[in-house]
Formats: C-alpha cells, sequence, structure tokens
C-alpha cells in the first residue's frame, strides 16, 4: 500500500491523477497540493470528482506526514519547468525526513525527460526499466503517440518519416491563451510550431537508443476538440511488405502490451477517450504505408500512463487500477 501526494493537483493533469488514483487498489491516502485552491475541496477544482474522492488542496507538501509512510509516492502535475526550479529544495526537505531513499518520484511535465538519471517512462518500450525505479519522467502526449508508431519501424529504418498529429486544447493545460481559449480553436484547425515542436527531441533520442537515426519530419496540429491525439506517420514500406505483413509487424511488436491495440482501419479517438489505452491502425499501397495512432492525450498520453509507470515500479501488473473502457460516445 501506498501513500501519495500529488504537486498541482488542480489542473487537468492533477484531476487525472486524482480520478486515477482515488480508484486504484494499493493506494492507502492520497493528497494534493494548490496554493491557489488551498483549503478547498478537490471538488471544487474537479466537480466530477464530488462524493468519490474526499481531500482537500494544501498550500505546500506535508514532508512529515509523507514520511511517515513505508511506501511513499510523489507525483508531479506542475507545470513545465516548475520541478526543476524547486527540485533541489525538494531534494533536501526530502533528506531532512528521511525520504528520498524511499520515495518514488513521477514528474509529468518535460523537466526531466532526457536527464539520463531519470527513467524515461514509455510504459511500451522496455517496461522492465521501470521495476524499482524512483525517479521516472512521464513522456509527453506526442511524444507517446509518436513513439508507439514509430519504435516497431526501428527495425526496417525507413528512409523518410513524414508524421502529422492533431491534439485537443486540453493539452495546453488549465489556464487559456489566445489559441486555445474555446471560441479561437472551436470552429477552426491549424498547425503550430512546424517542424520545431518540443517532443521530437524525446522521440528521437528513443529511437536513437534503438539504432536508428530516424529522419523525421513532424507537423503539429490543433484540433477542435478538449481530449484527444490522433497521429498519422507515413511512410516508405521495404520491398514485398504489404497490409497484412506490416499488421503482424505491428501485433508482434505490442503482442504483450495490454494497452495497446491494432484496430481494423483507422483508430478513433473517442474510443480511448478517458481510458489508458492507445488504439493503432494502418494502410498500405504501392510501397507506401500510414500507421495511426489514437490515444487520449490526458490518459495514455498523460496521468494514466504514469499510473501505468507506478505500478510497474511496484512490481505490479501494470493494468492495476486502469481496466476502464473509453467513454465512446466521447
Amino acid at each position: 500500500m501506498v501513500d501519495v501526494l500529488i504537486l498541482g493537483a488542480s489542473g487537468y493533469g492533477g484531476g487525472e491523477l486524482l480520478r486515477w488514483l482515488s480508484a486504484h487498489p494499493a493506494v492507502k491516502t492520497l493528497r494534493g497540493t494548490a496554493r491557489s485552491h488551498a483549503g478547498k475541496p478537490f471538488y471544487a477544482q474537479h466537480p466530477n470528482l464530488r462524493g468519490l474522492v474526499e481531500g482537500t488542496f494544501e498550500a505546500a507538501p506535508d514532508w512529515a506526514a509523507l514520511a511517515q509512510s513505508q511506501a511513499p509516492v510523489l507525483f508531479s502535475a506542475l507545470p513545465h519547468g516548475e520541478l526543476a526550479k524547486l527540485w533541489p529544495d525538494l531534494e533536501a526537505a526530502g533528506k531532512t525526513h528521511g525520504l528520498m531513499e524511499r520515495l518514488i518520484v513521477i514528474d509529468l511535465s518535460a523537466d526531466f525527460r532526457l536527464d539520463p538519471t531519470w527513467v524515461y517512462g514509455l510504459v511500451d518500450w522496455k517496461p522492465e526499466r521501470m521495476r524499482g525505479a524512483k525517479r521516472i519522467a512521464n513522456p509527453g502526449c506526442f511524444a507517446t503517440a509518436l513513439q508507439l508508431a514509430l519504435l516497431p519501424l526501428a527495425a526496417w529504418k525507413p528512409a523518410f518519416v513524414a508524421v502529422t498529429a492533431a491534439t485537443g486544447s486540453s493539452g495546453s493545460g488549465a489556464a487559456p491563451s489566445d489559441t486555445t481559449h474555446h471560441p479561437s480553436r472551436a470552429h477552426d484547425f491549424r498547425a503550430y510550431k512546424m517542424l520545431s515542436h518540443q517532443h521530437e527531441a524525446e522521440v528521437l533520442r528513443t529511437l536513437a537508443a534503438e539504432g536508428w537515426e530516424a529522419p523525421l519530419s513532424f507537423v503539429p496540429q490543433s484540433a477542435p476538440m478538449v481530449r484527444g491525439i490522433f497521429a498519422v506517420a507515413q511512410f516508405p514500406l521495404p520491398a514485398g511488405i504489404e497490409v497484412g505483413a506490416l499488421r503482424a509487424h505491428y501485433e508482434a511488436f505490442y503482442k504483450d502490451r495490454f494497452f495497446v491495440r491494432v484496430v481494423d482501419g483507422s483508430p478513433r479517438v473517442a474510443a480511448t477517450t478517458g481510458s489508458a489505452f492507445a488504439d493503432l491502425g494502418m494502410a498500405a499501397r504501392h510501397g507506401h504505408a500510414a500507421v495511426m495512432v489514437a490515444l487520449d492525450n490526458l490518459g495514455k498520453g498523460m496521468a494514466a500512463q504514469a499510473v501505468q509507470n507506478l505500478n510497474l515500479a511496484l512490481g505490479q501488473p501494470e493494468w492495476t487500477g486502469l481496466k476502464v473502457a473509453g467513454a465512446s460516445p466521447a
């Protein structure tokens, strides 16, 4: 049984962690911080949790209380850059209370994804890396979708890969901006950070570890939906490979991965909404292929994958507390 503290529990990622962890059989206690909401119940910010998740936001971590746990866990759902700034002080506080050797830390931000002292938490890539891990950097949502599409291709090393991927507005966090505010995007569709998205670095590093210096061209897009990512990777096929062999290759690669499903035709974002699943579909013609990935950016792309990482770090089945179907229609 673990005792969990969530930093930044008032945002979308924090709310999803509260939702998943409140029903997790290995979680004994669940607490969350949010300075601007301190003293308010969790449901004040996350009304879907009313009557289901007890507790109030705290202004700061109670390290003394967490130190009483035999199995303490810290999730950080803070905005990008915040945990890295706080980390020296958090480490000092943890050491003062004798916590750091026992504490599992899982960060949902980009702060430590390229740090070799943290385990990169892409669950479906060599999951044995997570067993017993104490510092886990959860992947980005786009990065998760792209790597699920591209990792099986490392065996073939295509000469070129072009990826387009559309995301919902929740991927930009709870604070609205000119481009994420609902009236600005509800009836629009556009590309952004073309060929320069920050998630490329973690994708390319993983593929390089598989021996493939991937020639990747990535164009992310802003879609008029709240949740979800839909990615399409296009690439030339090796000679003699048709769609049946392509599908068999992906099915074999993910045969032991419970939350990766290979589907007929196009995957659907709505089939994964609110779940830990990623669905993959594929098409091939005239020596070229398209592999499509659909997932929930707040689920498999964020909080649900973080819970998968916790499960593996604890030596539990990856699906513990996560066997929930998507809410379709979303």
